[in-house]
């Protein structure tokens, strides 16, 4: 006999449509994977205003302002393997997690993406120099493409913050979504969801 298992709404679906791991992180399981995800981008958030604290507030050089993590580990930060790695993953997590999204909060998410995407070019270009040893137009240190108009720090505060904003933007969305979007999503994101399923307990 055929196993089943119950789907997000209750119903029994015979295990021919089991859902897949991809498909579990864009339903039953997309809350907490965004939980996990929001946590990785907010530490590197923390790394990117420490560092910009160390600079603007406390006077360091920027070659010595390396965040927290760089307090103890400076090698670590000056690694282009680890800023590319940080910009791969969250090309990665914002691609991964898009089919949760829906309507408004979608659109929205995308938007993250292709900036993220452009960032993720740009970091790309940083650590091919610093692995064939050859700077572009024979700087002293690899440059990316608008840091010859805006200097690293500022310019990569600025990608993190341009990213970022989309993605509050979808989340909100997200979990409180516009009149006629608030049963497209498949996951348990959304707050009327929670509350439609309060007042369904309080009617039994």
């Amino acid at each position: 006999m055929a196993a089943s298992i119950p789907n997000l709404d209750g119903h029994v679906l015979p295990s021919s449509t089991r859902p897949s791991f991809y498909e579990k992180l864009n339903s039953q399981w997309h809350e907490r994977a965004l939980w996990a995800f929001m946590f990785i981008v907010l530490a590197h958030w923390g790394e990117h205003l420490a560092q910009a604290y160390q600079i603007w507030v406390m006077g360091w050089p920027a070659p010595k302002a390396n965040g927290i993590l760089g307090l103890w580990y400076p090698w670590l930060i000056k690694s282009e393997a680890l800023h590319y790695g940080y910009a791969l993953v969250m090309l990665i997590g914002i691609w991964v997690l898009r089919k949760g999204f829906a309507g408004r909060s979608y659109t929205w998410w995308m938007v993250a993406f292709w900036i993220q995407f452009w960032h993720h070019i740009e970091h790309l270009l940083l650590i091919t120099q610093a692995t064939i040893h050859h700077n572009l137009m024979g700087k002293p240190v690899p440059y990316s493409v608008i840091q010859f108009f805006i200097p690293r720090v500022q310019l990569h505060l600025f990608y993190n913050a341009i990213v970022f904003i989309p993605m509050v933007i979808a989340m909100y969305y997200h979990m409180f979504p516009p009149e006629g979007e608030e049963h497209l999503a498949n996951c348990t994101c959304s707050w009327y969801k929670d509350k439609a399923g309060d007042e369904a307990d309080c009617t039994a």
